[in-house]
């Protein structure tokens, strides 16, 4: 197509590609072509139609997965907020099952791509619930069982995975036309089981499905440093990492696979004793919506081998706060390692409450032992014990939970560093010393003649840098630090 190619031409031939790509997204029909796929992915989607039809969703649908399998993300997810108000489409339509069908599998799968796999999962689910034929029910399985692996929801990722085998081998499709979803689920369900076999089974799979994809190609090969990484290959991890992350390839890659290699390489930094290294590695990245990866987790694995306790819960409140809407994968490492933070400082029984919260969640979502990846095994575990003690029905699993820590755990460090002062700004630390006294917030304020409001603020400020929960609080744990350093 040259520059002087006419308007109408060029619509007619995206009109084209997008048919052709809808028509192959689902097995039996082959797979869509590489230069239809790097077209659509390069154009901008049609606006909403006023009453959506078959063929407006067939089109979109295309785009859609294009968007995903060429990994053009910058719209993220305001994309999805041109068509859909939370999984229901803003404007009036008549269409087919099919081609609903079709439409909710292509946004979940681009929804999986830029990181927010609980949509992923709910649109992958909607779209079973239209799925008409064989096809696209296994399409839809597929964009599901990768939503609910991404959010850690392993049993259901299973169960979607073993129908969506059974669809595929029952209808006899060729090999090509395994879904890269499905190997992607997959390999998320062999990483939370440690499963190294299983991990470099699906890399060779995907790499016999899509042998001339690199973007196939790519995430193949990261599979297998996952693999190597549970090995206990931290070396050949590092090395095959950087080669990833720096080599020409991965201009064809993945974001999301990109950023699993990002996780893998700080990981067996902390593991080598390189935490500040590891920092400085995460330091560029920022969490996707949804945190499918939640880069404030992978920092806080850094910041507890280094003793910045309180660093890593003002880092990590944000990702608390907003918990509801937060990948469940990296919510729980995130709490257990916040629970570590907590028993360091000095506040066992909220430490307690906070592992206990973490391990209700796992066993919920399929007993993952990633958790506890590269945590300090004898704080990990006498923890873990503590929080069970405390909570009865957590005994059936804790053999399983003391299973998983021993295996992924890190020797605890022999000379843990001591955590950095707290740095207050000259007006925190004027409210500190006021807030020793009787006085109220109200005649703290009138004292320093601002707003409660404002007081307000700074303490919370104050609260977050301690890792403390309020005033009462950080009174007790500023005398306790006082008292020990004198």
């Amino acid at each position: 197509m040259t520059d002087h190619a006419n308007p109408a031409d060029m619509r007619s031939a995206l009109r084209a590609a997008a048919i052709a790509t809808a028509a192959r997204l689902a097995p039996g029909h082959g797979v869509p072509l590489a230069r239809h796929l790097a077209l659509l992915s390069e154009t901008e989607p049609p606006p909403a139609p006023r009453v959506w039809t078959d063929a407006d969703a067939v089109v979109l649908s295309a785009y859609f997965a294009a968007r995903a399998r060429r990994d053009a993300l910058a719209d993220g997810a305001e994309l999805l907020d041109r068509y859909f108000d939370n999984v229901r489409l803003a404007r009036p339509a008549t269409m087919s099952s099919g081609a609903r069908s079709q439409l909710y599998a292509s946004v979940g799968e681009y929804s999986n791509a830029i990181g927010w796999p609980q949509m992923g999962a709910r649109y992958g689910t909607e779209a079973l619930l239209f799925a008409d034929t064989a096809g696209l029910r296994y399409r839809a399985l597929s964009v599901a069982a990768l939503g609910h692996a991404l959010n850690g929801e392993y049993p259901s990722a299973e169960a979607e995975l073993r129908d969506a085998r059974d669809l595929f081998v029952a209808n006899a499709w060729p090999v090509t036309e395994t879904a890269y979803v499905e190997l992607l689920a997959r390999a998320l369900v062999a990483s939370a089981r440690l499963d190294v076999d299983a991990l470099l089974e699906t890399a060779r799979r995907m790499s016999e499905a899509q042998p001339d994809d690199p973007y196939a190609s790519y995430s193949s090969r990261a599979i297998e440093v996952m693999a190597m990484m549970f090995r206990g290959d931290h070396g050949v991890t590092r090395a095959a990492s950087r080669q990833l992350l720096t080599g020409g390839d991965h201009h064809s890659s993945h974001r999301m696979i990109r950023y699993f290699v990002v996780g893998a390489l700080s990981e067996v930094m902390v593991a080598q004793g390189d935490s500040e290294e590891a920092l400085a590695v995460l330091s560029p990245y920022e969490s996707p919506e949804g945190h499918g990866i939640c880069f404030a987790m992978q920092r806080s694995a850094a910041l507890l081998r280094l003793g910045r306790e309180r660093e890593l819960l003002v880092a990590t409140e944000a990702c608390v706060a907003s918990e509801t809407d937060h990948c469940l994968r990296s919510l729980t490492p995130l709490l257990v390692r916040r629970a570590l933070a907590l028993n360091r400082i000095g506040h066992p029984r909220r430490a307690r409450d906070a592992m206990a919260a973490a391990l209700l969640l796992i066993a919920r979502t399929g007993l993952s032992a990633t958790p506890f990846l590269m945590l300090p095994l004898g704080e990990t575990r006498d923890l873990v014990d503590a929080a069970t003690a405390d909570h009865p029905e957590l005994a059936p699993t804790l053999t399983a939970f003391q299973s998983a820590v021993a295996r992924v755990a890190l020797p605890d460090s022999p000379h843990r560093a001591p955590a950095p002062a707290v740095r207050f700004t000259p007006t925190e630390r004027t409210l500190l010393e006021l807030l020793t006294t009787p006085l109220s917030l109200a005649e703290i304020a009138e004292e320093r003649g601002v707003s409660r409001n404002t007081i307000k603020s700074q303490v919370r400020s104050i609260c977050l840098k301690l890792g403390v929960r309020g005033r009462a609080e950080a009174i007790a744990l500023l005398a306790e630090i006082d008292a020990r350093e004198r």
